[in-house]
């Protein structure tokens, strides 16, 4: 940010903003200035507060006291039409598109004048060449990807002329080149058009890398104010959750950026990845095997190619591999939602007929899906109708619901699994991502499985998170659970597993001890490079 800039009262400021729902304090007194050419980093775990700021500074909730300033006046921001008239702009965490609607017609919805298709496109495509978002105006939203997507809420967003840009958690549903992609966005436009952007993430890695300075909330009120040059990691994560962090818990947050890796302080961190947990002298009799697995796809493409595996009791087994290599076919196949073509599965020696419904379950295994939204919860029932879908014969007589006994047992594992919620009736989608993580955790967990899958069990959390998750995997396998732990986060993959197999195109082609562990070797491996070695010879 240049000097000139710097002598400038802040483009927002918010004071004291406050949001109780019922006893909760979602947001309490809380103090925020955004500066014109500079990106604020809002850092905390799920549920600390971020998204109740953001919102309230949107005009789509009404604080309950406190004001909001701009240029150092103060302004009443009443809804979202008022903030857009104001130059407040927001991309949100979950969209808001309709996927029924073209690029276009999504852009062009609550916009006021006559709605103009060939003005609207043009217009679009003026804006995509300027910040290098190549978006289709007549692509239907619906046959975008997850990355395309959100370039429709950053041109939805920009075709409003914004001063100020709030950004709720963009890169949630990014890829990592998605999500450097956004970055190099927000920097031009800062640099160039002088934004205020405020960055909300539960992130490091990415908050490090984008921000000038960053504001840690946690549990709805301001802790800590850092400038982002003068900000170290084990600092930003103990002020998060309030105390210290595991530094192999902070860098599972870490996407393969190097120069964040270099601010932690890696002889600890290779201290700790250096003490695997303890893996029995004598092998265990495999509590489940995968044998010559065989699947593909509706037009033949392979998805499981001839896959066998075992999993003993009380070992964790990591997957490691990169990203579409047979992790998800793997993942459906122990959830019940893919038919073998050949092969079998077997739980203690017993075989689990798959694509059959409920018969994964019945044999024994739980699964933590990769994208709990989609199969993993259902975001508008409560959090005790959630929790009880991992036993619905026990919660029924005569056919019909037994409502204490359903209350009962949410009680229960709310209070086991330290799920934070008003109560067991509220909405599981008003819950943080972390503590919706932490209801399918205890969902699956409370069935007794005998073995549990764990599909990217960390994606999406924040430092508090991760560190309980890894917790929870590791108190399973020391209770006998089978853990078989797919993941692309090879800092997950080795401080959890105690043998890693590496998965390329569909088929297991490589095996490792932690003892064992070769970086290069597992590299090669995961890219299908000495595999292809292998069968030359």
């Amino acid at each position: 940010m240049t000097d000139h800039l710097r002598s400038l009262p802040p483009l927002l400021e918010a004071d004291g903003l406050t949001k109780y729902y019922g006893p909760v304090a979602a947001c309490e007194e809380v103090n925020l200035a955004l500066q014109s050419g500079e990106i604020h980093g809002i850092l905390g775990e799920n549920g600390a507060g971020k998204s109740t700021l953001m919102r309230m500074i949107f005009g789509l909730v009404e604080p309950d006291r406190g004001v909001l300033r701009m240029e150092g006046e103060v302004v009443g921001v009443t809804d979202p039409p008022t903030a857009v008239r104001m130059g407040i702009g927001m991309v949100h965490q979950h969209y808001s598109l309709v996927d029924a609607l073209t690029v276009w017609e999504n852009i062009a919805l609550g916009e006021s004048g006559t709605l103009d298709p060939d003005r609207t496109r043009a217009r679009i495509r003026r804006i995509s060449w300027s910040y290098g978002l190549s978006v289709d105006p007549d692509a239907t939203v619906r046959d975008l990807s997850a990355g395309i997507r959100q370039r429709v809420e950053i041109l939805k967003c920009l075709g409003r002329r914004p001063r100020i840009i709030l950004l709720d958690e963009p890169t949630s549903a990014l890829t990592p080149a998605e999500s450097k992609f956004l970055f190099n966005v927000l920097l031009t436009g800062v640099r160039t058009q002088g934004w205020a952007v405020a960055l909300v993430s539960h992130n490091l890695d990415e908050i490090l890398r984008a921000t000038d300075r960053i504001t840690v909330m946690r549990h709805g009120r301001v802790v800590e104010q850092f400038l982002t040059a003068q900000a170290r990691v084990p600092a930003l994560a103990e002020a998060m959750v309030g105390r210290p962090v595991p530094l192999r818990t902070v860098t599972a947050s870490f996407e393969e950026d190097e120069a964040a890796r270099r601010l932690l302080e890696t002889d600890h961190l290779d201290q700790e990845l250096a003490d695997p947990p303890p893996v029995p002298e004598e092998p265990s009799p495999p509590v489940l095997e995968i044998k010559n697995a065989r699947s593909t796809t509706p037009d033949g493409r392979k998805q499981l190619d001839n896959l066998s595996l075992t999993v003993g009791e009380g070992e964790i087994v990591g997957v490691a591999g990169v990203e579409g290599n047979g992790q998800t076919a793997l993942a459906d196949l122990l959830a019940g939602l893919l038919r073998l073509e050949d092969g079998k599965v077997l739980v203690e020696g017993r075989t689990a007929p798959s694509g059959v419904a409920g018969a994964m379950t019945g044999a024994g295994i739980a699964v933590i899906p990769a994208d709990r939204h989609r199969v993993g919860v259902v975001l508008g029932m409560s959090v005790a109708e959630n929790l009880m879908l991992g036993d619905l014969p026990g919660m029924r007589n005569r056919g019909f619901l037994r409502r204490e006994a359903i209350r009962q047992y949410a009680l229960s594992l709310i209070d086991e699994y330290g799920i934070q919620t008003p109560g067991p009736d509220t909405d599981l989608g008003d819950l943080s991502g972390g503590n919706q993580q932490r209801t399918v955790i205890a969902r699956a967990l409370s069935s007794s499985p005998r073995v549990l899958v764990a599909h990217q069990p960390s994606r999406g959390l924040d430092v508090g998170a991760i560190e309980y998750v890894g917790d929870k995997i590791r108190a399973a396998a020391q209770n006998g659970i089978a853990i078989l732990l797919l993941s692309t986060d090879l800092r997950e993959i080795l401080s959890l597993s105690d043998r890693v197999l590496v998965l390329h195109r569909g088929r297991v082609v490589g095996e490792m001890t932690k003892e064992e562990f070769d970086l290069e070797r597992l590299g090669l491996l995961m890219g299908g490079t000495e595999d292809r070695r292998q069968d030359d010879r």
